[in-house]
């Protein structure tokens, strides 16, 4: 079995989740990249390996309890456990999303994805993160997510989004309990907000680059031991839940 530091990022074909994935090859650790799109994920594989990072492609739909199970079944088999996990596949769900006019069905596809799609994976890997020296799990939320920030008078938070912001409120409390029930492990469990960054999720609008926006998941994933966990950062430290 591999005594590399083997990682997993969920959509890490492009954007967020390929920097990610850029930056923790970079820091020398083998790169799972997990992508549900064949063609794309071989395709970033490839330029990964290009550019001196030890990566391999995992086939993941996080909303498919057979696939998620097939790639831990993957990682399991070639390298025997998994030390960082990096929770960043989602969907905006597209719009309108203004709650007097919301299609239900549409949040239930962004929350199928970005919270339980999430559990999913977490659950199906943990027994692979629990082999592993210092486990670490990322799960990428977003500013929008904090209610905090949502309810400040005056304050710049985006589009009304009924399914996507609630989405990533509902992720931060689901890792909250994560964070509670493995407190007495060395798994340490905590939220990335990667700030409005320039992708396919937002037409590229955003201010920041996909490479900013990968630092703070980056450092999360390679936290040392002793370090916090369930909390919520973003660059310039904690974000108010």
């Amino acid at each position: 079995m591999s005594e590399r530091t083997i990682a997993l990022v969920t959509g890490a074909n492009k954007g967020i989740g390929y920097e990610i994935a850029a930056g923790l090859g970079a820091k020398g650790l083998t790169v799972g990249v997990g992508a549900r799109d064949d063609a794309r994920r071989e395709e970033a594989v490839e330029k990964l390996r290009a550019a001196g990072v030890d990566a391999f492609g995992v086939p993941l739909d996080v909303t498919d309890d057979a696939g998620v199970r097939a790639a831990a079944e993957l990682i399991s088999t070639r390298y025997g456990r998994l030390d960082v996990l990096v929770n960043n596949a989602g969907i905006t769900g597209g719009g309108p999303q203004e709650p007097t006019v919301v299609d239900p069905a549409v949040i239930r596809t962004v929350v199928e994805t970005n919270v339980i799609g999430v559990i999913r994976v977490t659950n199906a890997l943990l027994p692979l993160l629990r082999r592993a020296p210092s486990p670490r799990i990322v799960n990428m939320s977003s500013s929008v997510g904090s209610l905090t920030r949502q309810s400040a008078p005056g304050a710049e938070t985006g589009p009304i989004a009924a399914g996507y912001a609630p989405s990533k409120t509902f992720l931060n409390a689901v890792t909250v309990q994560y964070a509670k029930e493995l407190a007495d492990t060395n798994i340490l469990i905590n939220l990335a907000c990667p700030g409005y960054c320039a992708t396919d999720l937002n037409g590229f609008r955003g201010h920041r680059t996909a490479e900013q926006g990968a630092a703070t998941a980056i450092r999360l994933a390679t936290l040392p031991d002793g370090g916090p966990t369930g909390a919520f950062f973003e660059d310039d430290g904690p974000v108010p839940w």
